[in-house]
């Protein structure tokens, strides 16, 4: 999906610093350096290093965090979870039903749709009392 098209739940909520940290974390107790975890998970050096430093900020793909945290020893969705603010996964449990998955981010796209309706009505309740039918100002 491209940049343009995002939800603004999805710019708000998602938090790559902590997907850095964490990969950082992982690293370190591994001793790894950069080019092994990029090496061991088939991401590219760059790709692991703009993540690593969050230098830049982009849509990864999902397939491009699981490497990621199946290379680090940590259950395949962890960094999706840290990435959405959600608990991450013990190692051993199941891969979330993608089902259940949309349905959440489903859920919460309408929430926000229904509360900028909510204060679309608002501000149009506002400028229709500022402004008369006719476009001139009132007051």
């Amino acid at each position: 999906m491209s940049a343009l098209r995002r939800t603004t739940e999805e710019w708000v909520s998602e938090d790559w610093a902590a997907v850095a940290k964490t990969i950082n974390e992982r690293v370190h107790e591994l001793g790894w350096k950069q080019r092994e975890l990029a090496e061991r998970s088939q991401v590219s050096q760059a790709i692991v290093r703009e993540i690593q430093n969050h230098t830049v900020e982009r849509k990864r793909s999902d397939r491009t965090l699981e490497a990621l945290a199946l290379a680090l020893g940590l259950h395949p969705q962890h960094l999706l979870a840290v990435l959405h603010g959600r608990i991450p996964p013990a190692p051993g449990q199941p891969r979330e039903d993608m089902e259940d998955a949309v349905s959440a981010r489903l859920a919460v796209i309408e929430l926000r749709l229904s509360q900028i309706t909510d204060q679309l009505a608002e501000l149009n309740a506002s400028i229709a009392g500022l402004v008369g039918r006719d476009g001139t100002r009132r007051g």
